[in-house]
């Protein structure tokens, strides 16, 4: 197999910012004094979040959720695969990391919500706790993304997170997207800073 352009830069720019835009929330959540920064950390999550949604059903092929949205029972079969040392290489997403990313997008989209409504004095005690909730659900998934991620590329002798910042991944030409698409990267910067300063204002 040849190595091949496989995510292009709305994935993975929208990647990137996601994890520092999590961390800067994670960060600032306890702190009364970054409040605002917060806020904006957050909505530009939510902001990353919805195009990723908008291009989870119109972004080039690898992108596209149907292009790795399998049954459960795929992805049990690949994490099975993964324990005896059989599991099939998949140039997108695989199975298991299909259903990790619809978690981690999911619990994102709660989470700003329910932020949103602390944000603008709603909801009370317990919409705060649900935030909290959430939020560190979704660190439990992040954590066992880093960890598939780390099984993955030694399972398949493939470095996920160099492929996540190239776009390059081994497979058939055939499978290669045409374009890394860098002008759909800028609308997308330009949509989550709108996002970010709407929700956070």
């Amino acid at each position: 197999m040849n190595r091949i352009l496989v995510w292009d830069w709305p994935v993975r720019i929208g990647h990137w910012l996601l994890v520092g835009a999590f961390a800067l929330a994670w960060l600032t959540s306890e702190s009364e004094t970054w409040r605002l920064v917060h806020a904006y950390a957050g909505g530009a999550f939510v902001g990353i979040i919805l195009f990723r949604l908008l291009w989870g059903v119109m972004g080039t092929r690898h992108a596209r959720f149907g292009s790795f949205m399998r049954g459960p029972d795929a992805a049990l079969g690949y994490l099975k695969g993964l324990l005896t040392g059989r599991a099939v290489h998949t140039v997108g997403h695989n199975p298991a990391g299909g259903w990790a990313i619809v978690a981690l997008l999911t619990l994102g989209l709660l989470t700003g919500a329910s932020g949103w409504l602390i944000y603008q004095d709603m909801g009370g005690d317990s919409v705060a706790e649900l935030h909290e909730g959430l939020a560190t659900a979704m660190l439990a998934v992040v954590l066992l993304h880093l960890a598939g991620v780390v099984v993955g590329s030694l399972a398949h002798r493939e470095n996920l997170v160099r492929a996540m910042l190239t776009g390059k991944k081994q497979g058939n030409p055939a499978e290669a997207i045409d374009s890394a698409k860098p002008l759909v990267a800028l609308v997308m910067l330009g949509w989550i800073s709108a996002i970010a300063w709407w929700l956070a204002r």
